[in-house]
């Protein structure tokens, strides 16, 4: 990535008396689990109404109940995306699904329409309101605003620079949350109109097909000039010049991923008080790999700020994750033309997850492993958890259940026990590379 070019423009080196928050996104109640045992402070996810993903799997007000009081023996919050931009059929009903949330022991919720604002504040004065990033802010004084209309925390939006940042947290004493890692939407904060016209699908209520992603032919009006008329879907004849040939790759016009690992003291040193990563979508492997991570990364810097160091290998574990193409967004300076994709190749993950740790037995060495994807005797594996592990070894002796030998594990959620090569824990995973 670019050399940083970012300086401060306050004076003096910040001091913070704690630790910025890491945000992570769980799209459902195994994934919260997963987020906050690999290290989040906090966890954002979408009930089942008013949120930008309806694709995602969701939360019914039991499956927070358990989500808030999982994470709070880890000393966890969960918060709730409520984030939709409100229409005249959705206003009944918001003050009870609050209420719910509430009872729930959500410690807040992120809102960008006034009437989500304005009822959570009158009615449920106890749950704290979060601005979304959906309000596209990015100057001081309509943060201001928002800390004088109650507001504890702005979400700013992604084309938020550090610069304007800094001059923010200079003016405006406020919780500040910056997204740090993860997709990035083609439109401004995501208020996007190409969903609702391609496919009548609204992403302002949480129906976005993510049409900037799919692949594209490109034409040119002829303009009048002499052409090949083309027909239309309604039967009208359009004049058009393709400006493709028969092999060359369709045209995409997403956005390459957010990603910040590399500059940690830029964002801990500038105030922003809560690192959010995107992806609710995302797998339990891609958000247990970018929050091990970023967890590592941040304790590192509090541990010596002075001596602070990037380490290769967090870098290495990143990738290992289902990512796009990476940049750092607007932080530094305007995307432009190289921080686009164009030609869509699709980056799988290059590991699968295999398996998840359930037991471990340190008399004989051996796991008991819940299978996730398909191994084999013979395969290399690597192990990986929040406390440090990580190693790799072949799969050597595996037996079922009822102790008979297994060749390979084929079923989905199998208890598998094999021997390990050093000692893992609870909740460690186990991964294979394609």
């Amino acid at each position: 990535m670019e050399e940083l070019l970012f300086k401060p423009s306050y004076r003096g080196k910040r001091v913070r008396l704690s630790k910025p928050e890491l945000l992570a996104p769980a799209g459902n109640l195994e994934k919260l689990k997963f987020a906050v045992h690999y290290g989040a402070d906090a966890v954002y996810i979408g009930g089942q109404k008013y949120g930008l993903r309806s694709n995602a799997d969701n939360f019914s007000f039991e499956e927070m109940r358990e989500g808030v009081e999982f994470a709070a023996k880890y000393g966890a919050k969960v918060f709730v995306a409520t984030n939709i931009y409100v229409h005249n059929e959705d206003i009944e009903g918001i003050e009870e699904y609050l209420r719910h949330l509430y009872d729930a022991g959500i410690a807040a919720i992120i809102a960008a329409d006034p009437a989500i604002i304005e009822v959570a504040q009158r009615a449920v004065p106890g749950l704290e309101v979060h601005l979304s990033t959906q309000q596209s802010t990015l100057n001081w004084q309509a943060v201001k605003f928002w800390k004088e209309e109650g507001l504890p925390r702005v979400v700013l939006g992604r084309e938020a620079s550090l610069e304007e940042i800094a001059e923010i947290k200079n003016q405006v004493e406020i919780e500040i949350e910056a997204f740090i890692h993860g997709a990035m939407c083609s439109s401004i904060s995501g208020r996007c109109v190409l969903s609702n016209h391609f496919t009548d699908r609204d992403s302002n209520r949480g129906g976005c097909c993510q049409s900037c992603r799919w692949k594209y032919d490109l034409f040119e009006d002829a303009g009048g000039q002499d052409s090949e008329p083309e027909e239309s879907s309604t039967g009208n004849a359009m004049a058009r010049f393709p400006l493709f040939e028969e092999e060359d790759p369709a045209f995409t016009m997403g956005s390459k991923d957010l990603c910040m690992l590399e500059h940690i003291p830029d964002l801990i040193e500038v105030g922003i008080d809560s690192f959010k990563i995107e992806g609710r979508m995302k797998s339990i492997h891609y958000v247990a790999t970018v929050v091990n991570v970023y967890r590592q990364a941040i304790d590192a810097y509090f541990e010596d700020p002075e001596h602070y160091v990037l380490r290769p290998e967090w870098l290495e574990e990143l990738n290992k994750a289902a990512n796009r193409p990476l940049n750092t967004g607007f932080f530094y300076d305007i995307p432009d033309h190289e921080d686009h994709i164009y030609e869509p190749k699709d980056k799988e993950a290059p590991y699968d997850f295999a398996g998840l740790v359930l037991e471990y037995d340190e008399t004989d060495q051996t796991a008991v492993i819940q299978q996730r994807n398909f191994f084999a005797k013979g395969q290399e594996i690597e192990f990986f958890g929040p406390n440090g592990t990580f190693f790799k070894q072949t799969v050597q002796e595996m037996w079922d259940e009822d102790g008979l030998p297994l060749e390979a594990a084929r079923h989905p959620l199998q208890r598998i026990r094999m021997k390990v090569d050093f000692p893992v824990a609870y909740f460690d995973m186990m991964r294979r590379k394609h």
